[in-house]
Formats: C-alpha cells, sequence, structure tokens
C-alpha cells in the first residue's frame, strides 16, 4: 500500500473523488430550483431527504446531470446503440477523430517546416515567427466559419474544412517545441560538427533533428487535443450529420444536458487515449534511438 501511495494511482483516484462529490454537490444546488418548482405544482410538501435527492438526481432534463446519470447515457450510446446509427457515440466520435487525425498531420508538418525556416534563416525567424505568434490570438469560434464558408464556396466541404481547422490549431505548439528543439544543441556540440567540417543538413539530421525528437512529441501531445477542439469547433457552424460537435449542438437545441456531458466525456476519452498513443509511439522511437528505459 505504501508503494501504490507513492504512484500516480492514489493521487488521481483521489482528485476523481473530490471532482465527483462536488460535482455531486452543485447538481443538487442547481436542480433544486425546478424541483421546488415541480412540488409547488404538485402541492407536495414534506418530502423527506432521500427521496429529495432521488427526485433531483433523476431528472429528465436537469441543468447540471449527476455523474451517474452522465455515465448511463455513455453507456448507452457506446454499448448499447449501433454503432452504425447517429445514435451512437461511437459513430460521432469516428467522425471527428477523422477530422483530427488529417489536421493533426497537416499541422505537424507545417509546423515543422516552419520552425526549420525559422532556424535556418534569420529574415524568416524576425518576420514569420511574430506573426505564428499571433495567429493565436484570433479566436477559433471567430474564424471557423469564416473558413467554413469561404471552402464551401469554392466547393470545399465535409471533411477537409474542419481538417483546416484543426490544423490552425494544432500547428503552433509544433512551431514553438520545434523552433526550441532545433535550438537546444549547445554551442560546443555545433562547433564539433564544424570542425568535423560537416554540411548544414548533416548538422541537421545528425545532430538539431535527434536533439529536437523530445519537443517534437511533447509538442504533438499539446497539438492532438488542440486538434480535437478544432474538429468539435468545426463542426459547429457546418451543420454536420455527424461529429461530437454536431451531438453537443443537438444537445443544447432540444435541452439533452445528459447526452451534451456524454459527448463531452468522449471528447475527452478520445483526447487521453490520442495523447497516450503518442506517449507510446515517444517511447518506442526513444528506444530505437538507444534511449535507457
Amino acid at each position: 500500500m505504501g508503494r501504490l501511495a507513492e504512484g500516480r494511482l492514489v493521487p488521481v483516484l483521489t482528485v476523481v473523488l473530490a471532482i465527483v462529490v462536488i460535482w455531486y454537490g452543485f447538481s443538487v444546488l442547481l436542480n433544486t430550483p425546478w424541483q421546488q418548482g415541480v412540488y409547488a405544482r404538485a402541492d407536495q410538501a414534506g418530502v423527506g431527504l432521500f427521496q429529495y435527492l432521488a427526485d433531483v438526481y433523476s431528472q429528465q432534463r436537469p441543468v447540471l446531470p449527476a455523474p451517474h446519470q452522465v455515465a448511463v447515457e455513455f453507456w448507452n450510446s457506446v454499448v448499447n446503440a449501433n454503432p452504425a446509427t447517429p445514435r451512437s457515440l461511437i459513430f460521432h466520435a469516428w467522425i471527428t477523430i477523422s477530422a483530427t487525425g488529417l489536421g493533426f498531420l497537416f499541422g505537424t508538418v507545417l509546423g515543422i517546416v516552419l520552425a526549420v525556416l525559422i532556424v535556418h534563416n534569420r529574415a524568416v525567424d524576425r518576420s514569420l515567427m511574430p506573426w505564428v505568434i499571433a495567429s493565436q490570438t484570433i479566436p477559433i469560434l471567430a474564424i471557423a466559419p469564416m473558413i467554413v464558408v469561404v471552402l464551401n464556396s469554392v466547393g470545399l466541404t465535409g471533411l477537409i474544412p474542419k481538417a483546416l481547422i484543426s490544423t490552425y490549431l494544432s500547428f503552433f505548439p509544433v512551431v514553438v517545441g520545434m523552433v526550441k528543439g532545433f535550438r537546444s544543441p549547445d554551442a560546443l556540440q555545433l562547433d564539433l560538427m564544424r570542425t568535423y567540417n560537416a554540411s548544414g543538413a548533416q548538422v541537421f539530421w545528425k545532430l538539431r533533428w535527434p536533439s529536437a525528437i523530445p519537443y517534437l512529441f511533447t509538442s504533438m501531445k499539446v497539438g492532438v487535443a488542440a486538434s480535437l477542439v478544432g474538429a468539435i469547433v468545426g463542426e459547429l457552424p457546418t451543420g454536420a450529420a455527424g461529429g461530437l460537435g454536431s451531438r453537443l449542438l443537438a444537445g443544447s437545441y432540444y435541452g439533452q444536458t445528459t447526452q451534451i456531458w456524454a459527448a463531452l466525456l468522449m471528447a475527452a476519452a478520445l483526447s487521453a487515449g490520442l495523447i497516450m498513443l503518442i506517449g507510446a509511439v515517444q517511447v518506442l522511437t526513444q528506444r530505437a534511438m538507444g534511449a535507457r528505459a
């Protein structure tokens, strides 16, 4: 038990338990006005505490659904629903993850290319890097509809607009991380490569690129989460028939708060899974490069 307490499991479970307790408390607080209105209309008074909590936690359209209500909706939407139908969260998650993966691929490649240009060209560094930073000051909710409308006007619909929105959010951490990684070798290492009469390409592939690999995977973990957010946001103005964004939008239209929270839970699970996948690839890459476990 001592070793278990020293690890990550107990702290994580403690935080999760605290969040669940606070969640239950706020669900009672926020859903009480509606429940009191129900009792007043039914001329029902003197309800016991346990009956009151049972009624609050079983509302059909609560302001804040309780954790067990979200869990039931998540189970029904993932396990009990046909994955090939829009009633399933797996159906919507697959649509969102497709745009996420494509946008993340575009963003990673774009970020690496821009980082190479910034590191190897001082004029590009001074002229481009401020614009890269400034691009992230524009709210994605403001620019996403414009991207969708412009691309629709030229005949690009479906996956591409959402992927480009994901690219817009995911390329920035890769640029910043890779610039830092390419510049991480110290002056002695660079002088040694010059002493060996190494070319610019050799310095890049044998020194700068291996030094930047840890920064790349760290940036990719941030970028893939941002890419998922971009895909979901991109689904909101399109009126798409599928995707977690459309699921959230439909839940808000019809007041299905449990549906909204279940979709959010699925998005969080997808983000965690993608980050874990990148972490596994990072471990394999480091072992292939000779890093010790």
